[in-house]
């Protein structure tokens, strides 16, 4: 029987345990030396990683393969991807765990960001010095928690992943998106157009042009989840964002989203996120307030 691949939000910390953030900083040395320096194979169910590799070696693992880290580099991990990392005991650099639906990620962007990647960067080279600079002055502002940061911060996270998705492009001309990428960013689009009237799965295999089965067969093998789970899934990360991010109560932002009524927006969502609309939207209003007066 093969092995289960754990979910964290955080490596060894169960998803689930703690409340949700929208961004997380830390030095690749804190967690993986607590771990020998090697972070077992595991997923994120709803985050998006970067790890920017500044000093020393060690290698890359998603599911079978296996990439060397040469420094500087940085690599990308999207959401339910299984990953691991073997680090040298002098590696330096930082790790970025982001909510993948504050991102909104689309086009050229979308696509680097759909697989992982592992992108050795030239400080000599303009976009390349600049994709390093900028992620300095992100760990830098993390740690500096000075007013004005999370505009900051997602605005060089915006510049970084822009810029890292040209530099992939201009040194893999030939990797355009395949058709199960061009179909993946297709259903994105759609679910992003379509998602508040709660269009079933069956209504985007007709819109991309392939059968319930084949869209389902599809989104599985990109995410491990179902097409119906992760239409449903996006719905409740645009809740989230909405909840934090907006004044809308959670019975407004519940029936934007398409749900017939207060109450069913509130099951949908505790049965997803293991808390209430109202305690969501407290607990991490508070933690982002913490963050931005330490």
């Amino acid at each position: 029987m093969a092995k289960t691949v754990p979910t964290y939000d955080l490596y060894g910390e169960r998803a689930g345990t703690a409340p949700d953030f929208w961004l997380h900083c830390e030095t690749i040395p804190s967690r993986s030396s607590l771990h020998r320096y090697e972070i077992g194979l595991h997923r994120h169910e709803s985050f998006f990683q970067v790890l920017y590799i500044s000093a020393g070696s060690g290698d890359a693992r998603f599911g079978a393969e296996t990439v060397a880290l040469t420094p500087p580099a940085i690599v990308t991990v999207p959401p339910t991807v299984g990953h691991g990392f073997r680090f040298s005991r002098d590696v330096d650099g930082h790790v970025f765990t982001m909510l993948a639906s504050h991102l909104r990620l689309s086009g050229e962007v979308g696509r680097f960001a759909a697989a992982p990647r592992v992108m050795p960067l030239e400080a000599g080279d303009p976009d390349g010095g600049f994709v390093l600079a900028a992620l300095e002055r992100l760990a830098g502002e993390w740690v500096g928690r000075e007013s004005g940061r999370t505009d900051l911060m997602e605005a060089y996270l915006v510049s970084v992943l822009t810029l890292a998705a040209r530099l992939w492009s201009r040194a893999n001309p030939l990797a355009g998106p395949g058709d199960a990428a061009r179909r993946m960013e297709h259903l994105n689009s759609l679910i992003q157009q379509h998602f508040r009237s709660q269009k079933p799965a069956r209504f985007y295999a007709r819109e991309i042009g392939i059968s319930p089965t084949h869209l389902n067969r599809a989104v599985k093998a990109a995410t491990g989840l179902t097409a119906h789970a992760y239409i449903a899934r996006k719905r409740i990360d645009e809740a989230k964002r909405a909840l934090v991010f907006t004044e809308a109560s959670a019975q407004e932002i519940g029936l934007a989203l398409g749900f017939a009524d207060a109450a069913y927006f509130s099951r949908s969502f505790l049965r997803a996120t293991g808390a209430t609309p109202r305690a969501f939207r407290l607990t991490e209003r508070a933690r982002l307030a913490a963050q931005s007066s330490e």
